[in-house]
């Protein structure tokens, strides 16, 4: 298994795996991702702020992490963070328990990087995603409604999160 950096080569790859996670989400909860814009997956790659496990040459997961999350996380923002958003899980590696794979990733990157938490954020009414991530060693927050949505996708227009984080050192 590696954590590597997506890249352009994977765009097909990533698209279909937000397609089947859609597909998911709709069996699962009231609420699902809308889609999202190609610009936005590219800049993530050429910032290299996409990423994707993979074992046996097969993409099993892909996540993307950002260092900058204001609309969302308000004055929190300031604070050194590492943001991960959209993790999913080819359907073919289910259960293997990647959340926890990417929070071990991730404490590694933050000690690399000076960032003192892993922040995450999910709906605020997701009762089974927020008990998975408390599970995972998450702590719960709280709930925020966002008041601008502007640049982010647009699933969170007037979105209701929980937030949560692990705080690394």
């Amino acid at each position: 298994m590696q954590i590597i950096n997506g890249s352009i080569e994977d765009i097909y790859a990533i698209f279909k795996l937000y397609d089947d996670a859609i597909s998911f989400q709709k069996t699962k909860f009231n609420k699902h991702w809308q889609g999202f814009e190609r610009s936005l997956v590219e800049t993530e790659i050429n910032e290299n702020r996409q990423w994707k496990i993979v074992i046996d040459e097969q993409i099993a997961c892909i996540f993307a992490i950002t260092f900058d999350d204001e609309l969302i996380w308000g004055n929190k923002n300031n604070e050194p963070a590492l943001y991960i958003h959209r993790i999913v899980t080819n359907p073919m590696f289910r259960g293997k328990h990647f959340v926890k794979i990417i929070i071990e990733w991730a404490k590694d990157f933050c000690k690399k990087h000076n960032k003192q938490f892993i922040r995450m954020d999910t709906w605020g009414d997701n009762e089974s995603l927020i008990t998975y991530y408390q599970s995972c060693g998450f702590k719960f927050l709280g709930l925020t409604t966002l008041q601008k949505s502007e640049g982010l996708p647009k699933h969170y227009e007037g979105a209701h999160l929980s937030l949560f984080e692990i705080k690394v050192y």
